[in-house]
């Protein structure tokens, strides 16, 4: 059963209803090769509730893709220009973020250059599996836990 709210139409005071519908926002798992032949994966530190750090990303505008939102934040939030945008999954836990109903498209993208930190972002660093930061905020460690693992799959193949 569809979820609403009612209120008054501000006009003529008949009863409006508004549903209330998840809100899309998309996550990117930057890869980024390192000097030392390593590669890591950039995350930032939230300015804004909820604190923590996060994998770069946000809501998708209207009249957007899912994938041109993806490049849009990563550039917004960490300067770089993302490619070879590929589908990780779709995470929908209706409390995965605890201002409202989100799902999110998350996608890995490789990325060249110097990251900085911008936008909604506080800090920003490179990391790997065996150095996360914490507390990693929404439902991130999940994602990220299905991230490495993917590639511990793909290195085995």
């Amino acid at each position: 059963m569809p979820t609403y709210e009612e209120f008054p139409c501000p006009h003529c005071g008949r009863t409006i209803r508004r549903f209330k519908n998840p809100l899309l926002t998309v996550d990117i798992i930057i890869e980024l090769h390192q000097p030392n032949g390593k590669q890591a994966i950039v995350l930032i530190e939230r300015k804004n509730y909820p604190f923590g750090w996060a994998i770069p990303g946000g809501f998708v505008d209207y009249g957007e893709s899912c994938e041109q939102a993806a490049v849009r934040e990563a550039r917004e939030e960490t300067s770089l220009e993302v490619r070879a945008l590929e589908l990780l999954g779709v995470y929908s836990e209706p409390d995965r973020d605890p201002r409202h109903h989100t799902i999110s498209v998350v996608y890995i993208a490789q990325a060249k250059g110097k990251p900085q930190a911008r936008d909604d972002a506080k800090n920003l660093g490179l990391f790997t599996a065996e150095n996360l930061p914490a507390p990693l905020a929404f439902d991130h460690a999940r994602i990220l836990k299905d991230y490495f693992q993917r590639k511990i799959n793909l290195k085995n193949c």
